[in-house]
């Protein structure tokens, strides 16, 4: 039985004993433990009902209650929580109509009151939750229509309203379903589903005499698979091979736009004395950058890949990869994509000697060396840095949503992003860049620096546009407190919430003023949820970057010694 008295620890952000074997019912006292950000119970053997102590915790932002044995209805004041974004109190004998005042939790990102007893029907108000990514009320006994309002929900993913008695299915007509390649089920015109032919009087025997046909149909057709499969693994290697010798011939190849590429080649080996160590500007993963003057007087960025005696090149993370691979795919990403937040690149010079790529020079360096250096980051002011941030956004919200197929950029780092004089941002090192492959696998081995990437590439290789999400977060954070956020990343939101704000921003400039640090409050809020340990959890970059864009009012007073979670909550007021 969970104490009343463990609410004494009122200090507490987190409360997590789930998979337990805790009976009883839950105290009411629980309300008073003001900070708590995260309450989870779940997988225990909690019984009686939902406490309505719950809603005097204003702070809280986590409520995970599922899989015990909690009966009665859904109380109505968790609607007053509004910092709730994900609360979950599925598998319970929960019952009554699910309430209308959740309508009210504008921040939530995930419901999931699945396999319950709740009856009636769904309220629209839980259209009005804009940011809900995620809605499971599946295994349930609610009726009537599906709200309309459900429409409204942009940026749901996840919908699972299966296993009820909604009037949504049970009415349809079969012209509404038509043209759906092996739908069953009760709906006239549709043949019965496998459950339903298996009800009827068939024997046992003739089910044997069906398995003693299909078997041997479905062990040919797998055998058949299996060797398309290696054969077309076998092609596609060799096709890739052929390409690599392609490229590694001792020929020479040369595409430099608006320059004759010989001479462009010649003139960039002769400004860099061959590319000697003191014209070197930079050192990435794949290669070094360089700077060169061309007879033009014109400057530009060169990027010359680390060449193996074996062909192969070794990235700063120790992994190896084919340079050539490295090689085209920068140049691939950056010939199909235009944007003023990416690097131009001008062209490409690959020889037996030297490979290399060619871009615009930017003199402001990389955001990296410029907040390292105390100098430079002093005259990095607020309104510069919110301007890089939304530079950034933009140029992967372009990426993601206006290439096709969309671009992973996969190494979204400080390093990375370079300034003009004027501080606008450039997003670079296309090295380790994937192309989305819609309709296939997006398995991929680790690209990334370290620090930046997301934490679920450690046990899952599959990238997507999330992985960018993440370390967009990071390099914003970066921005914000003028050197890298550290263990901060990995901290628990509620930790979080709970630092002030003067421990977050960086000391070397003046603290903002007025419009600029209702801004600053808005990035930082984006910021964390693009860090969520869930990438289901964090916004797409569109969404990031239509949040960036937004105008804001001033923010009321505040201290320097105000906590995050507070800020956070003034953006009722600030939006």
């Amino acid at each position: 039985m969970l104490p009343a008295r463990i609410a004494q620890y009122n200090n507490l952000t987190l409360l997590k004993i789930s998979n337990n074997n805790i009976s009883g019912a839950l105290p009411s006292e629980l309300g008073n433990m003001k900070k708590l950000g995260i309450l989870d119970l779940s997988t225990n053997h909690l019984s009686v009902g939902i406490t309505k102590g719950l809603a005097k915790l204003k702070a809280l932002f986590e409520l995970s209650l599922e899989n015990n044995e909690l009966t009665g209805s859904i109380p109505l004041e968790i609607g007053t929580i509004l910092t709730l974004r994900n609360l979950s109190l599925s598998k319970n004998k929960l019952v009554g109509p699910i309430p209308k005042q959740l309508g009210n939790c504008i921040n939530m990102l995930s419901l999931n009151l699945s396999g319950n007893e709740l009856h009636d029907s769904i309220p629209v108000e839980i259209g009005s939750l804009r940011s809900l990514e995620s809605l499971d009320l599946s295994g349930n006994s609610l009726v009537g229509e599906i709200p309309e309002q459900f429409g409204q929900l942009q940026s749901l993913e996840t919908l699972n309203l299966s296993h009820n008695n909604l009037s949504a299915f049970r009415n349809a007509s079969i012209d509404v379903v038509r043209g759906n390649k092996g739908l069953c089920g009760g709906i006239v015109g549709l043949k019965p589903c496998p459950l339903e032919i298996q009800a009827n009087s068939r024997s046992g025997k003739e089910y044997r005499k069906l398995l003693v046909i299909l078997l041997p149909i479905f062990a040919l057709l797998l055998l058949l698979m299996v060797t398309f499969g290696f054969w077309y693994i076998v092609l596609r290697r060799a096709k890739r091979n052929a390409e690599d010798q392609l490229v590694a011939t001792d020929e020479n190849l040369f595409t430099i736009w608006s320059y004759d590429g010989v001479i462009m080649y010649e003139n960039i080996i002769e400004a860099t004395e061959e590319f000697d160590s003191k014209y070197c500007i930079g050192s990435g993963a794949y290669g070094s950058v360089y700077k060169a003057r061309l007879s033009t007087n014109q400057i530009v960025a060169v990027k010359k890949f680390h060449i193996l005696p074996d062909g192969d090149i070794v990235g700063t993370t120790g992994i190896e990869i084919s340079w050539q691979k490295a090689f085209r795919s920068e140049i691939r990403a950056l010939t199909e994509i235009r944007h003023r937040n990416i690097v131009k690149l001008y062209g490409f010079c690959s020889s037996s000697r030297h490979s290399f790529l060619v871009y615009e020079y930017l003199e402001g360096g990389s955001l990296e060396n410029l907040l390292s250096d105390h100098e430079t980051a002093a005259r990095f002011g607020w309104l510069e840095r919110r301007n890089v941030a939304r530079g950034v956004a933009d140029a992967l919200c372009y990426m993601h949503h206006d290439c096709s197929p969309p671009i992973i950029h996969r190494d979204v780092s400080s390093k990375n992003i370079l300034l003009d004089v004027e501080y606008e941002a450039r997003v670079s090192d296309f090295g380790t860049a994937r192309f989305m492959k819609p309709d296939s696998s997006n398995w991929t081995s680790f690209a990334g620096t370290f620090g930046y990437a997301a934490p679920e590439l450690a046990y899952n290789m599959e990238v997507n546009e999330k992985c960018d999400v993440y370390s967009f977060g990071v390099v914003t954070l970066e921005l914000i407190m003028g050197r890298h956020p550290g263990d901060l990343i990995s901290s628990s939101l509620s930790s979080v919430y709970h630092m002030q704000l003067k421990e977050i921003l960086d000391r070397r400039i003046p603290y903002p003023k007025d419009e600029i640090m209702a801004d600053l409050i808005s990035i930082l809020d984006i910021a964390f949820s693009c860090l969520s340990y869930r990438q289901k959890s964090r916004p797409s970059m569109k969404q990031v970057s239509q949040g960036l864009s937004t105008r804001r009012s001033s923010v009321p007073d505040y201290s320097l010694e105000i906590n995050l979670g507070e800020l956070f909550n003034l953006r009722g007021l600030i939006s």
